[in-house]
Parts: structure tokens; C-alpha cells; sequence
């Protein structure tokens, strides 16, 4: 009886399993899903990185755009003098007899230009809101500032971009 018992007990222990280990099809399929997954990850990298250089681009065209806002605004009394710079024609600077205005178009010409963007431009407008002051004295005295900065990507696909601050000066 006993010899029965230990044979019922190797049998239970040798019975074949019905699966023995990965086959060469099932590792193939597992390889191919691995290497879509790391060109998947490949890819995004490209794309993160032109988006990180266009973000970058951008912040540096909202600080030079703030610069020459605030140089205006510092001399508000001739905002008139900025009216119609235009960084790519030497021909727009301001009056010789505007020494302040002549240094910031200058200074901001210069930033622009060593700013490493592409095809960069940097175009300022003036204008009055109100009729002349010396001919009606109930005027505001307001100006109307819009500074613009045009340049050509150079992450990823080049792309012409354009930003523009538009802003109110009036008297202190």
C-alpha cells in the first residue's frame, strides 16, 4: 500500500506543464514593441527641444520688447521722437536734436541685432489720443505705444513670428 501511495505521489510531482518558457515569436513581438516605444521617446526629445528653443526666443522678445517700452516711457515728454523707429532703416532714427531718444534707438538697435535670432526687426509707433495740448488745454495729453519685434525662428521648422506690446502713456 504503500508503494501505491508513493507512486501516486511521483505522478502528481511529473506531470508535464502545458507551457515551458517564451517562444522566439513571443521575444520578437516584445523587441519590436520595445524599439517603437524608444523611437516614440526618440521623437518627443526632437519636438521638446525645438519647443524649449521657441519658448526661449520668446522670453527674450518679451524682454527686449519691455526694454524699449520702459526707455519710453522713462522720457514720455518726447514719446513723439519714437514715432516710427524702425531697427532694419538706419533712416528712422530720431533727431540729433533728441540725444535721448537717438541712444535708446542706439542701444536698443544693438541688443536686437546681437540678440542671436534670425531676420530680427524691432518697429516703434507713436501716436497722439488727443488733439494738440497747445491748442486745447482740456487734452489728456495721451499717447498710443506700440512696440513690435518680427524675427524667424530657428527651432525646428523656421517660422516668421511677430510680438507686439501696445500701451497707454500719459503725463505724471
Amino acid at each position: 500500500m504503500t508503494m501505491n501511495r508513493r507512486r501516486g505521489s511521483q505522478k502528481a510531482w511529473h506531470q508535464p506543464t502545458q507551457q515551458a518558457g517564451f517562444t522566439l515569436i513571443e521575444g520578437m513581438i516584445a523587441a519590436a514593441i520595445l524599439a517603437v516605444g524608444l523611437l516614440a521617446l526618440a521623437g518627443m526629445q526632437g519636438i521638446a527641444l525645438s519647443k524649449n528653443v521657441d519658448a526661449s526666443e520668446l522670453a527674450q522678445v518679451t524682454i527686449l520688447n519691455a526694454d524699449i517700452m520702459e526707455r519710453i516711457k522713462f522720457n514720455r515728454g518726447r514719446a513723439l521722437f519714437y514715432h516710427n523707429i524702425d531697427t532694419g532703416n538706419a533712416a528712422t532714427q530720431p533727431l540729433g536734436t533728441q540725444p535721448m531718444a537717438r541712444g535708446d534707438y542706439a542701444q536698443w538697435q544693438a541688443v536686437l541685432n546681437n540678440s542671436r535670432m534670425a531676420n530680427v526687426r524691432g518697429l516703434v509707433l507713436v501716436t497722439r489720443l488727443d488733439p494738440d495740448p497747445v491748442l486745447n488745454q482740456t487734452t489728456l495729453n495721451q499717447f498710443a505705444v506700440n512696440v513690435r519685434i518680427n524675427w524667424t525662428t530657428t527651432g525646428g521648422v523656421a517660422r516668421n513670428r511677430t510680438v507686439m506690446f501696445a500701451s497707454v502713456l500719459a503725463p505724471e
